[in-house]
Parts: structure tokens; C-alpha cells; sequence
């Protein structure tokens, strides 16, 4: 199944953003078998950052809540919420997916 996870950040821990980033991005690709894109948020009228996205394959919620608390981010308060969606893709490139 896929999973869009919505990450909202925590502004009171904004310093670990940078603190951390190298070791979130390699995180990011050593799970490139199940984290097929990644990315930040970023409020359109500020230009404030705002958390992230992520798309992920995987058997169920349960298996990307663990992945996403594996994430180097996740110990350091960055993160101040987590949704995770299933996510049912109907358009790509151009076509439709379903009939």
C-alpha cells in the first residue's frame, strides 16, 4: 500500500533542522526501497519551513509510524505531528491509473 505522511515541525526545536539534516537525508536514502520521494513544506506566504512530506510503500500504518521514528529527526523534537494516510494514486503522468 502507499502512504502519504504529513510531518508538521516543531518551531521551538527549529535548530535541529540544520543539526540533523546530513543524517536525515542519509537516512532518507538508505530507505529508498520504501520511501519512494521526500520533502520539505514550506508555508507559501512566509516562506516559513512547516514540516515535510513523504510517500511510502509499505504493508500497513503500523510499519511507517516505525520508519518515521527511525528517522534521526524524530529524537530530536523536530517533529511536533505526524499523519499518516493511505494513499490511493489515480493520476500520473498525464493518464489516469484507475478505469
Amino acid at each position: 500500500m502507499m502512504f502519504a505522511v504529513l510531518l508538521e515541525d516543531n518551531e521551538a526545536a527549529a535548530d535541529m533542522r540544520t543539526r540533523y539534516m546530513a543524517d536525515h537525508l542519509a537516512f532518507l536514502e538508505t530507505n529508498q526501497a520504501v520511501v519512494s520521494a521526500a520533502g520539505p513544506l514550506i508555508e507559501a506566504e512566509t516562506g516559513a519551513p512547516a514540516g515535510g512530506l513523504w510517500l511510502v510503500s509499505a504493508a500497513g500504518a503500523g510499519d511507517v509510524k516505525a520508519l518515521v521514528e527511525a528517522d534521526p529527526f524524530w529524537p530530536t523534537g523536530l517533529r511536533k505531528s505526524v499523519r499518516i494516510l493511505h494513499w490511493k494514486q489515480v493520476f500520473a503522468d498525464g493518464k489516469r491509473q484507475v478505469g
